[in-house]
């Protein structure tokens, strides 16, 4: 899995993710289907299988594409190609669902989709059948390298996982399910459009005050110490620095799920976790003792800020990996 960090104004920039061009990319309008001809060829990666979806060339290798139409997306030669065209309809649906989610608005298709005012209407999408009222908001932001939001349905009030880009068509899905009550913002990094959001959706919002700065001076909420804390009776706030000082997760206890930020996530090579250390702000040590408190948490879902989320079997197998995890880095 590729990761990005995305400096706030005051906060020193740290290294761009893995497989992410450090230049400033050039911001195409909302995932348009077809954007001037002459433009995308010329910026047509050639690793892109020959048909009627292509990724140009400025993907900056987020992995979003991959995992949401991973049959269509792959990796070659660092960033993201068409290694198969859409083969049924359904993959051609998750395939226009990518093209939208794409924060740098890098898929394309040769002529106008038809379908694509019908995909827009899919989101939220609904992530899994044992995760009910769970979805992902898609339209990745490029201010957060493509960090993915989520929209928790709940009758005390829905919440909002991190931000996504703003826009029309999502604003109106999202007041159909009954808009938002909070935004939980996990981290600094990916708090994107946050304040449209929060002055259309009347929300409040939430962040550690350790990661306070200027782009998020006005957040309703600022948790101070080390937590825990609570939103209702279903939701706790775990305090995990190391990736920042003010890192957040969020745990939706009756469905065992865990929303971990740009704490921890599934590699993209393999099943294991990953601190991404390289990235983090903070030392190693800091990271690993926010790593082992998880192994006090009952959850089996793992659903990150990047990446590629994770179901487990039981809590055994949670716990395994976490501990492996561990055992890298004290060996």
């Amino acid at each position: 899995m590729a990761l990005s960090l995305r400096a706030a104004a005051s906060l020193a920039a740290p290294p761009p993710r893995p497989g992410c061009r450090a230049a400033s990319l050039v911001r195409a309008t909302a995932a348009s289907s077809s954007p001037p001809a002459a433009l995308d060829h010329r910026r047509r990666r050639r690793q892109n299988v020959s048909g009627e979806f292509f990724v140009d060339e400025r993907c900056i290798d987020c992995s979003t594409c991959r995992w949401m139409a991973p049959e269509v997306f792959k990796r070659v030669d660092g960033l993201s190609a068409v290694a198969a065209q859409p083969s049924s309809g359904d993959d051609r649906t998750k395939a226009l669902q990518a093209l939208l989610s794409c924060p740098t608005a890098s898929i394309h298709t040769e002529k106008p989709a038809k379908d694509i005012l019908q995909v827009h209407s899919t989101f939220p999408l609904p992530i899994a059948d044992d995760l009910p009222g769970v979805y992902l908001c898609g339209y990745h932001s490029e201010s957060s390298y493509g960090a993915t939001s989520y929209l928790i349905v709940h009758p005390e009030g829905n919440i909002m996982v991190d931000s996504p880009r703003y826009t029309p068509k999502l604003v109106n899905q999202i007041e159909k399910l009954g808009g938002a009550r909070y935004m939980f913002l996990t981290h600094i990094d990916d708090v994107a459009d946050h304040r449209k959001w929060a002055e259309r959706l009347k929300c409040e919002r939430i962040i550690h005050s350790g990661d306070v700065v200027d782009i998020v001076a006005d957040v309703e909420r600022k948790l101070t110490g080390s937590g825990p804390w609570n939103i209702g009776n279903d939701f706790e706030l775990i305090h995990t620095p190391g990736h920042t000082k003010g890192s957040v997760c969020l745990l939706y206890k009756p469905l065992k799920a865990l929303f971990t930020g740009d704490h921890v996530a599934k590699s993209e090579e393999s099943d294991e976790f990953n601190l991404f250390r390289m990235y983090s702000r903070q030392s190693v040590s800091v990271q690993l003792d926010s790593m082992q408190k998880l192994l006090d948490l009952d959850f089996l879902w793992v659903l990150p800020g990047h990446g590629y989320r994770i179901r487990y079997e039981d809590a055994e197998a949670k716990n395994s990996a976490i501990k492996s995890l561990l055992s890298d880095y004290t060996s």
